[in-house]
């Protein structure tokens, strides 16, 4: 094909297949390679990254790692097998060109690559690069239909969310290195025995990683995600991003273990996060945002069995992960395909489709069996251990658990029997079989977890052993018997019923709730704070853009303020020492008055060659003050640089014309102005000098670095490292400086030659 030829539509067709394609295989060889090293008892690599800072990229697979690793690549195959039918249809109905799928298969491996990356780290710094890669992938993801309003506000709302919550993980993180001298994983866990700053950081580490999760009071991202294409959320919002936060508190459990007011935190925020999510699940419409508040309250089930702790609470944890993710994204594409085949997007729009779509339905109707834990599914067991680590914490806990259950068997069952029972509300057109087997497999495999679930039971006590820092059995297994996990299973099959049958009498109360959230939830202070922000940066905007004293104002303001605050909380004993003054430091006594008098100037005249005359004072004067400190080499670049910047000055004032020098000097301070410009500089000036004076009487002793550094000069060919700094790293950076400012003088000489500034 000749340069500048176009690709044929067809072309670009095949091509948007072909990633796709190699999407699913990627997945597929990541899955059986993870399972591979899992099978054989698991493995990594281990090399240096930021020896100064003691960290190293660091990987393992282990059966934490294992478990989820298995879900970010394994859901991922039936998930991108989706995207391939799903999204040219997608781009087909936006009216966008098909190449655009390559980007979005893509972006949806670069996020399976995070999450595994994530889930195999071992050192702490290696995490939070994975966990803010995760966070950049989901953005473009979910904000991948740029054109509309709605999926642009999604992603920002994602993104600021789970962003801002990472920075207050890497204050976690920081506080722990700076704790315990480490970042390395392993290395935290053996050294964590409790105390103030440990349960400071792992509170950090938690609040970021239940943003991530979705978890109440910092939910209400998840919802409006929704906005994303089908695939994403099938991928991302029920086995991959939502998991990256109760995974890091998996893997740092032993470390929240060392404080039981984290765990009970866990705990408190796990129930209500079941509460809210199942409320607002039962009373929602729109199908995927009803998934959305279900995925909300399941995570909160991960969590409070977090916050129970335990063996009992880290198997349940694990296993419950496992099962709901495999139920959960096989509900996402079943809503996905249900609005592909009939336009509906909502249970009050569709009905009836068992009889059009059988095999979607059996598919779907398996994974929510699953979630509502009917027996012959592994969502039984999941609900068994759940039930058991909650009736070990005490009858209130498993009240609760009940309650919860029943809400998710209700609104899964009303998910369900709305699509496929009762009168048929739309026609179904037909479907690809790639927008139904994905289902179909993932049903499959709940079933065939609820029969043989040892191998499932396997890797979820590979990963609660993990979790727990102990031995852990992941007992699943059908007892006919009134042990009381079966009791509490009978239980929530009976509330859930009767939430089922009630439900309609319910609806005014829930609409109710969820009409309150809107009003008065996390998401409006959310709106509130990011308009009151908008205001501000605005305001500051207009301050700035006023002219160019205004906007180094607008730097040197809060710079001052930020450092006037540090000045104040510092203590002042032997903060500010006073050296003697002798004979011999006149000289240098005489030439800082002289720079400071030359500095002064500046500040009065206004005629611009005057100006530049007295501006190059104040660097000669400073050369002669580094000469007299013994710096010769120092002294001959400042002259040098002085000289030049002065005949650059001299050579501009000479080009521009004189009508427009004398209007310029004309013109004098206005209003606020007069007083602002003096008060600014010598609040400044104050403070600048109160950091360099507290540093100078402070000076910051010897390294090793430093040592290393005066060492090497000779091998740099220079007599001292002054003058091999300002060669080696200066000369360059000057080169460059002085090349962007030769640039800028063929520009202005471009400008002027064409009468452009005037």
């Amino acid at each position: 094909m000749r340069p500048g030829e176009k690709v044929p539509a067809t072309a670009r067709e095949l091509s948007a297949s072909a990633v796709g394609a190699a999407a699913v295989a990627v997945a597929a060889v990541a899955a059986l390679a993870v399972l591979a090293v899992w099978r054989s008892g698991g493995g990594g690599v281990d090399v240096a990254w930021l020896p100064s800072w003691g960290a190293r990229l660091a990987f393992r697979l282990d059966g934490l790692g294992a478990l989820y690793g298995l879900l970010a690549t394994g859901i991922g195959v039936a998930t991108f097998t989706y995207a391939t039918a799903y999204l040219p249809r997608h781009l087909e109905h936006e009216e966008r060109p098909q190449g655009e799928g390559r980007r979005f298969h893509a972006l949806m491996v670069l996020f399976m690559v995070a999450m595994v990356g994530l889930a195999t780290a071992q050192d702490l710094l290696v995490l939070f690069v994975f966990w803010d890669l995760t966070a950049v992938a989901s953005y473009l993801l979910i904000g991948f239909d740029r054109q509309h309003r709605e999926a642009r506000l999604s992603a920002l709302m994602a993104l600021l969310v789970t962003g801002v919550s990472a920075v207050v993980l890497l204050i976690g993180i920081l506080i722990l290195r700076a704790e315990l001298g480490t970042t390395s994983i392993p290395a935290l866990l053996e050294r964590a025995q409790g105390g103030r700053a440990v349960t400071l950081a792992g509170a950090l580490i938690a609040v970021g990683a239940l943003a991530k999760s979705a978890q109440v009071p910092l939910h209400f991202w998840l919802p409006r995600a929704m906005a994303a294409p089908t695939p994403v959320s099938a991928y991302l919002h029920s086995a991959a991003m939502v998991a990256a936060g109760v995974f890091v508190l998996s893997r740092l459990h032993p470390l929240l273990a060392t404080s039981p007011a984290l765990l009970d935190g866990l705990l408190v925020v796990g129930l209500v996060s079941m509460a809210v999510g199942g409320v607002l699940a039962l009373g929602a419409d729109h199908l995927k945002r009803l998934l959305a508040y279900s995925t909300i309250a399941q995570y909160g089930y991960v969590v409070t069995m977090l916050g129970v702790g335990g063996a009992a609470g880290a198997a349940a944890a694990c296993f419950y992960v496992l099962a709901h993710a495999l139920a959960k994204s096989a509900l996402f594409m079943t809503s996905g395909a249900v609005t592909e085949a009939t336009g509906g997007k909502a249970l009050s729009e569709v009905g009836g489709l068992a009889r059009a779509m059988p095999a979607l339905a059996v598919g779907s109707g398996l994974a929510a069996a699953g979630l509502a834990a009917l027996p012959l599914t592994i969502g039984f067991f999941k609900d068994e251990l759940f039930f058991k680590a909650a009736a070990e914490r005490g009858p209130w806990l498993a009240v609760l658990a009940v309650a919860s259950a029943a809400l998710t068997f209700a609104y899964i069952t009303r998910f369900w029997t709305g699509i496929f029972l009762g009168d048929l509300r739309r026609p179904a057109r037909a479907l690809p079989g790639r927008l139904v087997v994905p289902v179909v497999v993932l049903g499959g495999l709940v079933l065939v977890g609820g029969v043989l679930v040892g191998p499932f039971a396997a890797l979820s006590e590979d990963a609660a052993q993990v979790t727990a820092a102990a031995p852990v059995a992941v007992a699943a297994a059908y007892h006919l018997d009134l042990r009381v996990e079966n009791v509490m299973a009978l239980a929530t099959y009976a509330l859930g019923l009767v939430l089922v049958a009630g439900r309609p009498a319910l609806a005014g109360a829930l609409a109710g709730f969820a009409r309150l959230g809107r009003r008065a939830g996390p998401e409006r202070a959310y709106v509130a704070a990011l308009a009151a922000l908008n205001r501000i940066s605005n305001s500051i905007h207009d301050i700035e853009v006023r002219d160019l004293r205004a906007r180094v104002a607008a730097v040197l303001v809060p710079a001052g303020a930020l450092v006037g605050i540090g000045v104040a909380v510092t203590p002042f004993e032997g903060a500010y020492l006073v050296g003697s003054f002798s004979r011999g430091d006149l000289p240098l006594v005489v030439v800082l008055a002289a720079c400071m008098l030359a500095a002064l100037v500046v500040t009065r005249l206004r005629r611009h060659l005057p100006l530049a005359i007295a501006l190059s004072g104040v660097g000669f004067t400073l050369a002669v003050a580094y000469a007299l400190l013994g710096a010769p080499d120092v002294t001959l670049v400042a002259v040098l640089i002085e000289t030049l910047f002065t005949l650059l000055f001299v050579a501009t004032f000479a080009l521009l014309p004189r009508r427009v020098l004398m209007r310029e000097a004309a013109l004098r301070p206005y209003g606020s102005r007069r007083f602002r410009d003096p008060v600014v500089g010598v609040i400044s000036g104050l403070l600048v000098l109160l950091v360099v004076w507290a540093a100078l009487s402070r000076p910051t002793p010897t390294d090793a670095s430093a040592n290393r550094q005066l060492a090497l000069a000779e091998q740099a060919h220079g007599k001292d490292v002054v003058t091999v700094i300002l060669a080696d790293f200066r000369g360059l950076d000057t080169l460059v400086e002085v090349t962007v400012v030769l640039v800028a003088l063929l520009g202005v000489a471009a400008l002027l030659r064409r009468g452009k500034l005037w």
